[in-house]
């Protein structure tokens, strides 16, 4: 997807890359002087491209840009009304409003808009029933801020300015969807995304380095003093699984799991996790990352042949950490640099949603019970399919 906040879009790491409708309609211009064979194309390790003529000599090729105006001639991944929502999630515009108005904001960091896109515009109504209603993190933080916070601090939504840091340039498309708007106050749950890659040109811009800058306290804005960052078992994208399989276990069938042995299937990125008593197969759960396995992961539901209970799924290959708007180092492999970033998302220390004093306290205080209907709006959402267009585009002759 190409937008305007990133002005371009670099193309890297194609093998996983599918668009909805597997065509692109680029016109792509190819010189070619007379009299002259066709160059090879080289890839180095770093994956820059090179041109090699006949004779051996070496030019280095840009790498390819497509803009938005390419991708809206198809409306396969992003539609034209679309475009016009996420003008306003930009680095550029979350610095523009902070510098010109005086708000109270928050920033949250974590962390898949886009296997949500490829079933609504792709697979619509067959694909949709499967999907679990539950807000994802960025939109349930958005709710209560401009819910539960708001209250709080005895403010309406509209008077605050909500911008979280994701790893994922989808994410801004998610924070635009009309789902998570609110016309009373017409502001949205969450005003601006800003990726990682973002927050770097931000400090470069202000020439502020994070070493220099000394760490302020943890906000206790849920009226409770907050000593440490806590994370969740199960990765670094989301633990959806990993929660769900302990809780099912215990809840379902008296079970207590401690530790999740991971069976790998094809590849690293298609994982396979079972309980077994008594040699009868209880709970199959299994997370599929990257296009590729989503696709297979489809096509077995459309044969009926998927025996899953619950998959984890995230459109990016190793998951979100390893999102498209993650910073990449020069110079330093991109899977020593996940190792690294993995690393240091595992060492905060782990805590289950349900033992938590303030999540209790949500529930109690604001939503009103688990069960409730403030708790269902506040944390559930819905999807939608999406019609296809036909156009001159995408017809085949």
């Amino acid at each position: 997807m190409a937008s305007p906040f990133s002005g371009v879009l670099q193309l890297t790491d194609l093998d996983d890359y599918i668009g909805p409708s597997q065509e692109c309609i680029k016109p792509v211009k190819v010189e070619k002087k007379p009299g002259k064979a066709a160059a090879k194309i080289k890839i180095e390790a770093d994956g820059s491209y090179f041109q090699i003529s006949q004779d051996g000599e070496a030019q280095k090729l840009e790498k390819a840009k497509i803009t938005l105006n390419d991708c809206l001639a198809c409306s396969g991944c992003i539609t034209s009304a679309e475009s016009v929502l996420i003008t306003q999630q930009s680095h550029e515009e979350f610095y523009k409003t902070l510098a010109f108005n005086k708000w109270q904001w928050s920033m949250e960091i974590l962390t898949d808009l886009r296997w949500i896109c490829y079933a609504e515009k792709t697979h619509g109504s067959f694909i949709i029933p499967y999907i679990s209603t539950t807000k994802s993190p960025q939109q349930i933080m958005g709710s209560l801020i401009k819910g539960y916070f708001a209250e709080q601090q005895h403010l309406t939504p509209n008077q605050i300015y909500h911008v979280t840091v994701m790893p994922c340039y989808d994410k801004k498309l998610e924070a635009s969807r009309p789902d998570f708007f609110n016309q009373e106050y017409q502001t949205r749950d969450v005003d601006c995304v800003i990726t990682t890659g973002e927050v770097l040109k931000l400090l470069e811009q202000e020439g502020v380095s994070l070493s220099d800058v000394d760490p302020a306290p943890l906000d206790a804005m849920f009226g409770s003093a907050v000593e440490e960052l806590t994370s969740h078992s199960g990765g670094g994208s989301g633990g959806y699984l990993e929660h769900i399989y302990k809780h099912a276990a215990k809840e379902l069938f008296g079970i207590e799991v401690d530790t999740i042995q991971y069976k790998p299937l094809k590849n690293k990125d298609f994982q396979e996790v079972t309980l077994e008593k008594d040699g009868v197969v209880l709970l199959q759960f299994a997370l599929a990352y990257g296009f590729r396995n989503i696709q297979n992961l489809v096509q077995k539901l459309k044969r009926g042949k998927s025996p899953y209970h619950y998959v984890e799924v995230m459109a990016c290959p190793s998951g979100c950490l390893n999102g498209g708007g993650q910073i990449k180092l020069d110079g330093e492999s991109s899977k020593d640099w996940l190792q690294q970033v993995e690393k240091l998302y595992e060492s905060l220390k782990s805590e289950l949603p349900e033992e938590n004093r303030t999540v209790t306290e949500l529930y109690e205080r604001w939503l009103g019970g688990t069960d409730s209907e403030k708790a269902g709006r506040a944390l559930h959402t819905e999807y939608h399919a999406v019609e296809k267009m036909s156009t001159g585009f995408n017809i085949k002759w």
